[in-house]
């Protein structure tokens, strides 16, 4: 079940709601609990049991590491740890990454078994929650929750179960156990989850049929406009796809009575490569730089030892985001960008004008998601070349004009929309306009949505694959 259907808006949130606010206070978490799995039951069931396992594993081994820590036996602790660690980063390769290893070994004559796995939905996401729960438990960050039943609703929360953003335990346990619950919150929380939706639905999904239409041609017809055009639509729409689910997220933590961190702060206004991924999905980066960066030695390490750490820390970001060769080199991409800034070119970038900086940044940012895109090598050679002058089909053609003139107001929208004037202009509106103003817009935001998804076959969910 996706947060952009009409049986999540119309009949699961409704019923979620309705109950969890006339439940009494203690059994408000085992009625999210309850209604977590149907959530992601909805789609996949039999994966529920493995999701339940990692939740006991967790919960476990939290217990054993407080217990071996309050009697001083800082060995037993970090087995259990480490064990812990072990067990979901092998749970997680094997449904995640298993064909992909098993294919490429394949290709050089060793028979592996690929066993047909199907990924389980959002698996990288709750890994990344679950796993740090021991860790987090060892450093004396984190306390015990109440129970399981806590833990296990921290896990499956719905809101952020599928797609984040990625939450540490520590950051929502206190929540987990006591949480405000306000006419005011509840509003601001539908506020959020409408602006989400409006974006993932409105947006997203009208300018994804523009990359999918150019991703869809013969080779012998990409031109260099075309190919620009498509992952400039591309880049829209991951971006307002992503960022309105997490919105969305946010919004119905708030009806819930939980805060969950921002996740994406208008990363396409970015002056460089490094600031870029300070604003986009925030929540990952922190994961990596608190829980991989960190312990590799951070910056506080030799010049070649930080490169290296940047090396691997970006080499596993990419590899997190899908079993495919083409998001590791997308990783590593983003490892050499970052480590040149470090090294001199940040220096460099910061003496010349803005408008430079931003040109820079979304050059190099519009060329990675060729990479991230495509898939299949031979694809994404023949796009990036076509990106570079080197089209089959010539500099453009008629087909280019046709989109381009096509979308062109959705494109103008979503540009503007990816930057933080709308926001600016309405904040300087009167505050007797905005509250006269804003149930309006919001009234509209929902109804034009449902109406699109009342007529819509195209709504898909790029993060679902992650």
């Amino acid at each position: 079940m996706v947060f952009s259907s009409l049986y999540f808006l119309f009949l699961y949130l409704p019923i979620v709601l309705l109950v969890y606010y006339i439940t009494p206070l203690k059994w408000r978490n085992p009625w999210l609990l309850v209604v977590n799995l149907v959530f992601y039951g909805w789609g996949e069931p039999v994966y529920i049991l493995l999701m339940l396992f990692t939740i006991v594993l967790d919960y476990f081994a939290g217990i054993i590491v407080y217990r071996c820590k309050a009697r001083g036996n800082d060995k037993g602790a970090r087995w259990a740890v480490g064990i812990s660690l072990g067990l979901n980063l092998a749970i997680l390769f094997f449904f995640k990454y298993w064909v992909l290893m098993a294919t490429t070994l394949q290709g050089f004559g060793i028979m592996v078994p690929t066993f047909e796995l199907t990924l389980p939905i959002g698996i990288s996401f709750y890994t990344f929650q679950t796993m740090t729960y021991p860790v987090d438990i060892y450093r004396g960050d984190a306390e015990l929750p109440k129970n399981l039943v806590s833990f296990g609703t921290f896990v499956t929360l719905f809101p952020q179960l599928i797609a984040g953003p990625i939450i540490k335990y520590k950051e929502l346990a206190d929540q987990m156990n006591y949480r405000t619950h306000s006419p005011e919150q509840f509003a601001s929380g539908v506020q959020v989850f409408t602006v989400g939706l409006a974006k993932k639905v409105l947006l997203a999904n009208n300018i994804g049929k523009l990359w999918d239409s150019i991703l869809a041609l013969p080779a012998d017809q990409l031109t260099v406009a075309g190919a620009w055009l498509g992952v400039v639509a591309f880049s829209l729409q991951l971006y307002f796809d992503f960022s309105g689910y997490s919105d969305m997220a946010v919004g119905l933590g708030r009806m819930l009575g939980f805060e969950f961190l921002r996740n994406f702060n208008y990363p396409y206004i970015s002056k460089s490569v490094t600031e870029f991924w300070r604003r986009w999905h925030i929540s990952l980066g922190s994961w990596f730089r608190e829980y991989m960066y960190i312990p590799l030695g951070g910056n506080r390490v030799s010049k070649p030892r930080l490169y290296f750490n940047l090396f691997l820390v970006w080499a596993a970001t990419g590899i997190w985001h899908g079993a495919s060769w083409n998001f590791l080199i997308w990783g590593l991409y983003f490892a050499v960008l970052i480590i040149l800034e470090k090294a001199f070119l940040g220096r460099l970038l910061e003496k010349l004008p803005a408008a430079v900086q931003h040109i820079y940044t979304l050059f190099l940012v519009l060329v990675s998601w060729a990479i991230f895109a495509v898939e299949d090598f031979s694809h994404m050679g023949v796009y990036l070349r076509s990106m570079f002058g080197m089209a089959p089909g010539g500099l453009t053609n008629d087909n280019v004009w046709y989109y381009f003139t096509s979308f062109l107001p959705m494109l103008i929208i979503a540009a503007v929309a990816s930057t933080p004037l709308v926001t600016k202009l309405w904040k300087k509106l009167p505050v007797k306009a905005v509250k006269a103003a804003l149930p309006v817009v919001l009234l509209a935001g929902l109804v034009f949505s449902t109406a699109y998804l009342v007529d819509a076959t195209y709504n898909p969910f790029l993060y679902f694959r992650f």
